[in-house]
Protein backbone atom coordinates (compact mmCIF):
# COMPACT_ATOMS: atom_id res chain seq x y z
CA UNK A 1 0.00 0.00 0.00
CA UNK A 2 1.57 3.55 -1.19
CA UNK A 3 1.91 6.26 1.18
CA UNK A 4 1.01 9.78 0.39
CA UNK A 5 5.34 10.30 1.20
CA UNK A 6 5.70 7.96 -1.95
CA UNK A 7 3.22 9.75 -3.69
CA UNK A 8 5.50 13.17 -3.09
CA UNK A 9 8.88 11.36 -4.49
CA UNK A 10 9.48 12.94 -7.99
CA UNK A 11 6.58 15.62 -7.62
CA UNK A 12 7.73 19.52 -8.02
CA UNK A 13 8.07 21.07 -5.28
CA UNK A 14 5.44 22.78 -3.57
CA UNK A 15 4.04 26.29 -4.93
CA UNK A 16 2.50 28.60 -2.72
CA UNK A 17 1.38 32.34 -2.36
CA UNK A 18 0.64 34.56 0.81
CA UNK A 19 -2.88 35.66 1.14
CA UNK A 20 -1.95 39.35 0.93
CA UNK A 21 -0.93 38.87 -3.37
CA UNK A 22 -3.99 39.40 -5.37
CA UNK A 23 -6.24 37.24 -7.31
CA UNK A 24 -4.34 37.58 -10.80
CA UNK A 25 -0.64 37.13 -9.11
CA UNK A 26 -2.03 33.88 -7.99
CA UNK A 27 -3.67 32.80 -11.62
CA UNK A 28 -0.28 34.18 -12.71
CA UNK A 29 1.39 31.69 -10.68
CA UNK A 30 -1.09 29.04 -11.31
CA UNK A 31 -0.33 29.73 -15.10
CA UNK A 32 3.51 30.00 -14.81
CA UNK A 33 3.33 25.96 -13.10
CA UNK A 34 0.37 24.72 -14.93
CA UNK A 35 -1.08 24.00 -11.52
CA UNK A 36 -4.84 24.39 -10.80
CA UNK A 37 -4.28 25.00 -6.98
CA UNK A 38 -1.77 26.80 -4.67
CA UNK A 39 -1.38 26.48 -0.98
CA UNK A 40 -1.99 30.00 1.08
CA UNK A 41 0.82 30.51 3.55
CA UNK A 42 1.58 33.11 5.51
CA UNK A 43 4.42 33.15 7.79
CA UNK A 44 4.83 29.41 6.66
CA UNK A 45 1.88 28.29 8.21
CA UNK A 46 -1.35 27.00 6.19
CA UNK A 47 -3.61 29.65 5.66
CA UNK A 48 -6.04 27.85 3.40
CA UNK A 49 -5.93 26.94 -0.17
CA UNK A 50 -6.59 28.53 -3.13
CA UNK A 51 -7.96 27.10 -6.56
CA UNK A 52 -9.57 27.70 -10.01
CA UNK A 53 -13.02 26.53 -8.44
CA UNK A 54 -12.57 29.76 -6.14
CA UNK A 55 -11.74 31.60 -8.28
CA UNK A 56 -14.50 30.82 -10.79
CA UNK A 57 -17.29 31.10 -7.97
CA UNK A 58 -16.41 33.99 -6.03
CA UNK A 59 -14.56 36.40 -7.82
CA UNK A 60 -17.50 37.83 -10.63
CA UNK A 61 -19.83 37.07 -7.56
CA UNK A 62 -18.00 39.40 -5.44
CA UNK A 63 -18.17 42.15 -8.12
CA UNK A 64 -14.61 42.48 -7.98
CA UNK A 65 -11.60 41.70 -10.64
CA UNK A 66 -8.67 39.99 -10.00
CA UNK A 67 -6.36 42.67 -9.37
CA UNK A 68 -8.13 44.44 -7.10
CA UNK A 69 -8.87 41.55 -4.69
CA UNK A 70 -6.06 39.83 -2.34
CA UNK A 71 -6.32 35.83 -2.41
CA UNK A 72 -7.27 35.82 1.16
CA UNK A 73 -10.59 37.16 -0.09
CA UNK A 74 -11.81 34.21 -1.96
CA UNK A 75 -9.72 31.43 -0.57
CA UNK A 76 -10.59 28.23 1.20
CA UNK A 77 -9.40 28.78 4.80
CA UNK A 78 -10.71 25.67 5.89
CA UNK A 79 -8.33 22.98 4.72
CA UNK A 80 -8.33 18.89 4.94
CA UNK A 81 -4.40 17.90 5.21
CA UNK A 82 -2.99 14.67 5.16
CA UNK A 83 -0.14 13.42 6.26
CA UNK A 84 3.02 11.31 5.13
CA UNK A 85 2.49 8.30 6.41
CA UNK A 86 -1.80 8.14 5.26
CA UNK A 87 -2.07 5.94 2.53
CA UNK A 88 -3.42 6.26 -0.66
CA UNK A 89 -6.64 5.13 -0.31
CA UNK A 90 -7.52 7.46 2.89
CA UNK A 91 -7.03 10.48 0.59
CA UNK A 92 -9.13 8.93 -2.01
CA UNK A 93 -11.74 8.04 0.53
CA UNK A 94 -11.57 12.26 1.78
CA UNK A 95 -11.68 13.76 -1.23
CA UNK A 96 -14.31 11.81 -2.55
CA UNK A 97 -16.34 11.89 1.02
CA UNK A 98 -15.79 15.95 1.45
CA UNK A 99 -15.71 16.68 -2.24
CA UNK A 100 -12.42 18.36 -2.60
CA UNK A 101 -9.24 17.68 -5.32
CA UNK A 102 -6.23 19.12 -3.23
CA UNK A 103 -4.59 17.90 0.33
CA UNK A 104 -1.91 19.91 2.00
CA UNK A 105 0.26 17.46 3.45
CA UNK A 106 1.66 17.95 6.61
CA UNK A 107 4.96 16.98 9.01
CA UNK A 108 3.44 18.54 12.21
CA UNK A 109 2.32 22.22 11.35
CA UNK A 110 4.52 22.46 8.22
CA UNK A 111 3.24 22.03 4.71
CA UNK A 112 6.07 19.85 3.15
CA UNK A 113 3.77 19.24 -0.21
CA UNK A 114 0.37 18.93 -1.69
CA UNK A 115 -1.71 16.26 -3.67
CA UNK A 116 -4.29 16.51 -5.91
CA UNK A 117 -6.76 13.46 -7.18
CA UNK A 118 -4.23 13.21 -10.14
CA UNK A 119 -1.99 11.79 -8.42
CA UNK A 120 -3.86 10.02 -6.10
CA UNK A 121 -5.61 8.43 -9.50
CA UNK A 122 -2.12 7.81 -10.75
CA UNK A 123 -1.17 5.93 -7.54
CA UNK A 124 -3.87 3.80 -7.71
CA UNK A 125 -3.54 3.01 -11.26
CA UNK A 126 -0.23 2.07 -10.69
CA UNK A 127 -1.07 -0.31 -7.45
CA UNK A 128 -3.17 -2.04 -9.27
CA UNK A 129 -1.21 -2.51 -12.74
CA UNK A 130 1.52 -4.33 -10.39
CA UNK A 131 -0.93 -6.55 -8.80
CA UNK A 132 -2.14 -7.28 -12.52
CA UNK A 133 1.32 -8.00 -13.22
CA UNK A 134 2.16 -10.52 -9.88
CA UNK A 135 -1.37 -12.25 -10.94
CA UNK A 136 -0.19 -12.97 -14.35
CA UNK A 137 3.10 -14.05 -13.29
CA UNK A 138 2.00 -16.24 -10.59
CA UNK A 139 -0.72 -17.69 -13.43
CA UNK A 140 1.78 -18.61 -15.98
CA UNK A 141 4.32 -20.41 -13.31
Amino acid sequence: MRTVRQMLQGKAPLISISSTATVYEALALMSRHDVGALVVLDDGRLAGMFSERDYARKVILLGKTSKQLAVSAIMTPRVLCVGLDDSVEACMTLMTEKHVRHLPVLEGSTVVGLVSIGDVVKALLHEQQFVITQLERYITA
